[in-house]
């Protein structure tokens, strides 16, 4: 017995807008001027990026803290074949950084040759583009400091 097979054309679309708010439209600017902001936590933790929302106690953050643009690497992955959309064009090392006067850590990109020039502890310091643009890519890439 020959089941029909039924078949309809579906589009997936993202059909509405998502305003940033006070706190991520802060550190956007922020960034459009090569800073980087973070948010105090109820704690007095200071996460970067900064959030709307405590994680511990849902509380609502506003209190926000400036950041240096260096850190330290915490934890890293070797991309060896990036595709189109990601920081680079070349192979890379995604990376958490805890930017200096932060933390949590930040994702980004190392613009690094080799999986040997990346590890957990090197320095780091924001690569920021010629002409910023206030979205969460000028601060996504990294390179290593002396």
């Amino acid at each position: 017995m020959a089941q029909d097979l039924l078949v309809a054309d579906h589009a997936i679309e993202y059909t509405y807008t998502r305003s940033t708010g006070s706190v991520i439209g802060a550190f956007m600017t922020a960034l459009r001027d090569r800073k980087v902001l973070g948010v105090r936590a109820s704690d007095g933790r200071v996460v970067v990026p900064p959030v709307d929302y405590d994680p511990v106690t849902a509380d609502a953050l506003s209190e926000l803290v400036e950041v240096a643009d260096t850190g330290i690497v915490t934890t890293y992955a070797w991309n060896a074949d990036p595709v189109d959309g990601q920081p680079l064009d070349r192979p890379f090392a995604w990376v958490l950084v805890k930017l200096d006067g932060a933390d949590t850590g930040m994702l980004g990109a190392v613009d690094c040759a080799t999986p040997d020039a990346i590890r957990s502890g090197v320095r780091v310091r924001v690569r920021w583009p010629d002409e910023p643009t206030g979205t969460i890519r000028d601060a996504a890439v990294f390179e290593a400091t002396p």
